[in-house]
């Protein structure tokens, strides 16, 4: 890939979508991983208005401290760019008090995890309304267009999608080339939902070097023999592909008859 090259379309393409909004710059959550580090640096790098948004929930500690220094780093790079932290632990155990109570249901934890990211996304459009910013989106190919592993409505609510296009081995490679910081690069990935140390790769069953085999297997109807372990991965992608098609898909809409409205 010519890193440099990717990088400013998507630079470019950044400050074109703003203008043409007519509005006045960017807001993205940073986590401490690296689509977070890479989507940031890109908007950073437009010269305009960056807003990086720390958003805690029971967060892990090394992911806090990632967050913390590669918003550091990018200060001291960017006089753009600015930070606010916002802890909303306290949000969010107040809202799971309001609630009623679930204890010992089979999907609390992953609604509660869906939950955190809704939560997060109403922040960023906080501050997206308050200083009239874009919320830019933080998610790879994989993920978005692959086997659905975002919140709708969570980290999948933004206004635009700068490295939606990338598979993640191609987010590490430019992320690589920008000098994020090696704490991140070298950090397995986590959507950090759990409050824990699980990873993505614990949640889904695969790497996503698998998912991105996969992924092109299916896309380019490959249909070669393939070994248990392919067989497995394959499994596991078209599963999710499948099951999270709602997420990927424009929302459904019952077109009504012109007959049974006159």
């Amino acid at each position: 890939m010519k890193s440099d090259l990717v990088i400013q379309h998507i630079v470019d393409w950044l400050k074109n979508y703003q203008s043409t909004s007519g509005t006045e710059g960017f807001v993205i959550g940073v986590s401490g991983g690296v689509d977070s580090a890479l989507t940031s640096s890109l908007c950073a790098k437009t010269g305009l208005r960056t807003l990086c948004v720390e958003i805690p929930i029971h967060q892990h500690p090394d992911q806090v401290s990632r967050a913390q220094k590669h918003i550091a780093e990018l200060k001291k790079k960017f006089t753009n760019v600015t930070h606010v932290k916002v802890d909303l632990t306290q949000t969010f155990e107040a809202l799971k008090n309001a609630l009623p109570s679930a204890n010992n249901h089979e999907n609390l934890d992953l609604s509660l995890a869906n939950t955190r990211a809704r939560l997060r996304m109403s922040t960023l459009y906080y501050f997206a309304g308050l200083h009239r910013y874009l919320v830019a989106g933080t998610g790879n190919k994989v993920e978005d267009f692959g086997v659905g592993f975002y919140t709708k409505y969570g980290d999948g609510g933004v206004d635009l999608s700068p490295i939606a296009d990338l598979m993640k081995s191609e987010v590490f490679e430019l992320a690589a080339y920008l000098e994020v910081i090696p704490e991140i690069l070298n950090a397995a990935p986590t959507d950090g939902l759990f409050g824990d140390s699980r990873t993505d790769e614990d949640q889904i069953g695969a790497s996503y070097d698998e998912l991105e085999w996969a992924m092109n297997y299916v896309n380019q109807k490959q249909n070669h023999e393939l070994n248990n372990r392919e067989e497995e991965v394959l499994h596991i992608y078209k599963k999710l592909n499948a099951t999270n098609q709602h997420k990927m898909q424009a929302i459904p809409v019952c077109d009504i008859p012109e007959i049974l409205k006159n």
